[in-house]
């Protein structure tokens, strides 16, 4: 009878974690799309000061895009772009074309609350993480994501709650190796675009005592999924052409 019950057990764990990854793959294919531009202001909140940056983007599925900073002025033209799991920077007061290094990855960006690691990696949770429903309401479920051995992600583990009629996250909490709580992402506004339910605000907290009185919010402004980009934006000629 014992081992009746450890198999009906593994059985249902087995089920279980299928039905998080099928969750969590609707909610990749959701949010991301074939092709995706969008305009947005990001509001960076710190002990010191609180300023906007307004930004371009485009984005072709989960290994191409660009970005370009139109305000403040003093940024304006700075250009990003990601290829896979590689990143560039064109500054054009320098005239210059940087490769973000390793070393740079967990850095800031733009004096963001976001790292270099986030705009490169956009680690894709059903490639790089086992996922596990925690529990699920009718229309709740909490997901736990914990990394594949063979994958090249800087979380521990993190906790995701999804709306399953949206499919969209509504909060993810990111832990790091030793499984401390490290930053909170809040989600909220959900709007209907084309065939895609996006949160057109995003909030994301660091947790660490010393920042505390830190946040950035991003704000979707213009999201368009329908039309096909051009492949010009996506190699490095596009970092100085598409700057001013």
């Amino acid at each position: 009878m014992k081992y009746f019950l450890s198999f009906i057990f593994i059985f249902a764990s087995f089920l279980y974690g299928s039905e998080a990854d099928i969750i969590i793959k609707e909610v990749e294919d959701n949010l991301r799309g074939d092709f995706m531009y969008a305009k947005m202001r990001m509001i960076v909140t710190s002990q010191r000061e609180k300023r906007t940056v307004e930004i371009e983007s485009w984005s072709q599925s989960d290994t191409k895009s660009f970005i370009k900073i139109l305000y403040p002025k003093k940024d304006r033209g700075i250009t990003f772009l990601k290829l896979d799991t590689q990143m560039w920077q064109y500054i054009p007061k320098i005239e210059r074309t940087i490769k973000i290094p390793p070393s740079m990855m967990l850095q800031s960006w733009m004096g963001s609350d976001f790292t270099n690691d986030d705009m490169v990696k956009e680690s894709s949770m059903i490639k790089d993480y086992d996922a596990r429903i925690i529990s699920k309401t009718s229309g709740i479920a909490t997901i736990e994501l914990l990394p594949k051995s063979s994958a090249s992600v800087v979380w521990g583990k993190i906790i995701v709650y999804v709306d399953l009629q949206n499919k969209v996250p509504t909060k993810e909490i990111y832990y790091d190796d030793l499984m401390k709580e490290v930053r909170i992402m809040n989600f909220s506004n959900i709007q209907r675009h084309g065939s895609h339910n996006i949160p057109m605000v995003m909030e994301l907290k660091p947790l660490d005592i010393e920042k505390k009185k830190n946040s950035t919010k991003i704000i979707f402004e213009i999201v368009n999924y329908d039309t096909p980009i051009d492949d010009s934006y996506f190699n490095k000629n596009a970092l100085e052409r598409y700057s001013n």
